[in-house]
């Protein structure tokens, strides 16, 4: 799974999610891309989910592009615990994501094929996402 080889720090805080992604907002590596419409945190359980959906369907054929990187660690403190004593132990990592923001590229397969397996993908995160091509973009 995905996670930093090291940090500055260990902890973080939560922040906000608010406005648009302005940058990783056009489909620039692949052909195909997956956007996202709402914002939210995903856990690199979710990004490897959704490539392995992707990548069985076109059957290793084509290429797949990760767009998000879980860079942010997200702390939990044990069950049953009480209040107070400091901030919990990192428990997993998320990718901060803002509406807009590409998740994933696809090229080198067919049109249906790359929006089946896009849709598979879509089905692992838990946001609503569409299905974009590069000519969408005009690029």
């Amino acid at each position: 799974m995905l996670m930093p080889k090291r940090t500055k720090f260990r902890k973080q805080q939560r922040g906000r999610m608010k406005g648009k992604a302005i940058r990783g907002s056009l489909v620039v590596f692949g052909e195909y891309g997956l956007k996202a419409l709402e914002p939210a945190w995903i856990s690199s359980r979710q990004i490897e989910a959704a490539r392995v959906a992707m990548t069985r369907h076109i059957k290793r054929g084509g290429r797949v592009w990760i767009r998000i990187f879980p860079d942010k660690p997200v702390t939990k403190k044990p069950a049953e615990t009480r209040m107070g004593k400091g901030k919990g132990a990192p428990e997993f990592w998320v990718a901060v994501v803002k509406p807009g923001r590409i998740l994933f590229e696809i090229e080198g397969v067919p049109r249906e094929t790359a929006q089946e397996a896009i849709r598979l993908a879509s089905h692992k995160l838990p946001i609503k996402a569409k299905f974009v091509s590069r000519t969408d973009f005009g690029v």
